[in-house]
């Protein structure tokens, strides 16, 4: 007599069902990203012109991030500390990226003055806000993404859904409004080398002047004694009081002279290198040891750190020029 198998059957089904569930509650569910303390990306709370609208599906219509209403020129800041993974242009269009772990900020269109792999804190100057955005007139356009999907950035401000968006009849003032912060921040920069150029990567041959951290790096800041927005027109590198400054290449002084901001100032002429005109200086120090005209080899002792002039502390702030035009001097003394 043949034996049924159903009975079997039964019994492999409903071990295999208890092993799923088994399997399913052993196995977390995805969770939400952690968000970083954040802030707001531009200085004190601007108006909101649109807000986040999700797309239905990953690559359909909608709004990947916030409008916030800024004139051009408007200083750009970090969201939340992290590192800049990207820094460029996509489609014509200044973008900067911060990695913050499990999720990252994007800002656009900036012009960046932060090089990727770069540390920064919340509220430190990424940029400043560019041209090219998709906004009738000006604005930032700021978005948070975890892998590739995308998220409200207001969530990092404790604000995300809950932001009133301004009717279209108060747009034009509040443009206007930004407009007047970036004439006040354009003046707050004036005859500070606003004009910068970007320097060839590399070291050139040049050695630091001073063993030392960067404390505080070139671009737009919040100047720690006059408290207004301006150009940190130069790199500070943090050294004790009375540490020997040393020439980081062979040049020609050509000018000492002291300022209520700078205190006592050097200025170094290296003739053409790789095909530039180099000119560094020094600032802030106790005193120099050389004098005008002098020719020095790389080395030489030029002085000692101090904090004379508007300084907080011990320090030396370091500035090039590249065929007279001021420069982010990380991009000539990167390794």
């Amino acid at each position: 007599m043949r034996r049924s198998s159903s009975g079997g059957w039964l019994c492999l089904l409903a071990f295999a069902l208890v092993l799923a569930a088994l399997l399913a509650a052993a196995t977390p569910a995805s969770a939400a990203p952690t968000l970083p303390r954040g802030r707001w990306p531009l200085p004190g709370s601007p108006q909101v012109l649109r807000g986040f609208e999700p797309p239905r599906t990953r690559y359909g219509p909608g709004h990947r991030g916030v409008d916030l209403a800024a004139a051009r020129g408007t200083p750009v800041l970090a969201a939340a500390a992290g590192t800049v993974s990207f820094a460029g242009l996509v489609a014509g269009r200044g973008v900067v990226v911060v990695d913050h772990g499990a999720v990252r900020t994007t800002y656009e269109p900036v012009a960046a003055q932060v090089g990727v792999g770069q540390r920064v804190g919340a509220g430190d100057p990424l940029g400043v806000l560019g041209a090219g955005g998709h906004c009738a007139r000006s604005c930032l356009h700021w978005g948070l993404r975890a892998g590739e999907d995308y998220l409200d950035p207001l969530l990092l401000v404790g604000a995300g859904g809950g932001v009133r968006l301004l009717a279209a009849a108060d747009r034009a003032a509040v443009q206007r409004e930004a407009a007047e912060r970036a004439r006040l921040a354009a003046a707050a920069t004036a005859g500070l080398g606003a004009g910068w150029v970007m320097g060839p990567g590399g070291r050139h041959g040049f050695e630091d002047p001073v063993p030392g951290p960067i404390t505080s790096a070139f671009g737009l800041r919040l100047h720690p004694v006059l408290h207004v927005w301006k150009l940190h027109d130069g790199t500070d590198l943090g050294a004790a009081c009375g540490t020997p400054i040393r020439a980081p290449a062979a040049g020609r002084v050509t000018g000492e002279t002291r300022s209520a901001g700078y205190g006592n100032r050097l200025f170094l002429d290296h003739g053409r290198v790789d095909g530039r005109q180099v000119v560094t200086g020094y600032n802030h120090a106790a005193g120099y040891v050389v004098r005008p005209g002098q020719r020095l080899a790389k080395g030489e002792l030029l002085g000692y750190v101090g904090q004379t002039g508007y300084a907080t502390g011990c320090h030396l702030h370091l500035m090039v020029w590249l065929d007279g035009g001021l420069t982010n001097p990380m991009t000539w003394f990167s390794p």
